[in-house]
């Protein structure tokens, strides 16, 4: 099993639509305006923050988290905020869990399994991302975990960077992919919370 380059990344994304929207290059701004990068990476790719779902938990209305049988309304929708250049934002409290969902749509071979994991950008503010399996033949959009372990609020950039993604190919196909066993996350289309 090998880590998959640049050019393998951007070979899967002509030809079997790998990552959707795709950036072709690291992309570091945008209409004159500074971003978190994003886009293809030398060993993997580096996926944007969606600006439609974002949410917080809360212990204002709910009263514990069940993961099987999950009540939404643990979760709060939080106020995008506008920063000095015109970018979108959400901050995070101090010691509070988000959960994000990339803008980016995935369609992971099936010899291929990828791993999600923070940007340093973000690691270094205090932004703590649960590593997230994207395994071999899941398709959808990927619902990230966000932790913020600083005693001050950080700011969440929306549209941009926030997790880069690691592509491996394994040298064997495997007998059970996520698809065949109808994995219960299998074509989520935006923030899908946990079931069983």
């Amino acid at each position: 099993m090998s880590i998959k380059s640049d050019k393998w990344i951007k070979e899967k994304c002509e030809t079997a639509q790998l990552i959707t929207p795709f950036e072709t290059t690291l992309v570091r701004q945008v209409e004159n305006r500074r971003v978190i990068s994003c886009g293809l990476s030398s060993y993997g790719y580096d996926c944007r923050l969606a600006k439609d779902e974002f949410k917080v938990f809360s212990p204002i209305q709910g009263t514990e988290i069940n993961p099987k049988q999950f009540d939404s309304k643990s979760l709060l929708d939080i106020p995008i905020r506008t920063d000095e250049d015109g970018s979108s934002y959400w901050l995070l409290p101090p010691h509070s869990y988000a959960l994000g969902v990339t803008i980016e749509h995935f369609n992971i071979p099936r010899n291929v399994t990828a791993i999600a994991l923070g940007k340093s950008t973000y690691a270094r503010c205090g932004i703590v991302v649960n590593t997230t399996p994207l395994e071999a033949n899941w398709c959808g959009r990927l619902v990230i975990e966000l932790y913020n372990a600083a005693n001050l609020p950080v700011r969440l950039f929306a549209e941009e960077g926030f997790v880069q993604i690691l592509f491996f190919e394994s040298d064997e196909i495997c007998e059970v992919s996520y698809s065949d066993r109808q994995g219960k996350y299998q074509n989520q289309a935006g923030l899908t919370l946990a079931k069983v």
